[in-house]
């Protein structure tokens, strides 16, 4: 199967491409739209995804990582004692999933969202038209237009 192209916001005060290169890898928890669920049921291993810090000015893309584990149910949702836990969610028909990423690699140069809109070629990007979903898919030429920005190459 082909490789997919993604973006995932996180804040960089919450968890930055910093600490997911400390880390290695982590599961994308906390997802609570369904839109941005459906879109990580749809992940593969090995697809790539734009890391992108929100709550910063600019917003930006800050580097990539790659899905290692495919989509399950969220156990945070089952957790009373998390920000995250959803009542209404069964365990024999979970509401939320999710999927674990590793770092790949952090971008010298970031690529703000102001710089994102400014390109022709970036128009029909979901970040460019839907800024707040959380996680979204992107086009391979988009993905490789991004890299380009930041001045980066994917090592094989």
């Amino acid at each position: 199967m082909a490789t997919r192209y993604w973006l995932m916001k996180s804040e960089a005060d919450v968890y930055s491409i910093d600490d997911l290169r400390k880390d290695g890898r982590t599961m994308w928890d906390g997802i609570r739209n369904y839109q941005a669920r459906n879109n990580m049921q749809e992940m593969a291993e090995g697809d790539l995804v734009l890391y992108y810090h929100s709550r910063q000015t600019p917003s930006a893309v800050v580097g990539v990582a790659r899905v290692v584990r495919e989509a399950y149910p969220d156990p945070t949702q089952f957790d009373p004692k998390n920000r995250y836990f959803d009542e209404k969610s069964d365990e024999d028909d979970p509401r939320w999933w999710l999927v674990d990423v590793e770092f790949v690699q952090k971008f010298d140069r970031q690529v703000g969202l102001p710089e994102v809109k400014e390109m022709k070629t970036l128009s029909d990007m979901v970040l460019v038209n839907n800024s707040r979903l959380s996680v979204q898919p992107v086009q391979k030429k988009e993905f490789e237009r991004i890299l380009s920005m930041a001045g980066a190459e994917l090592e094989a």
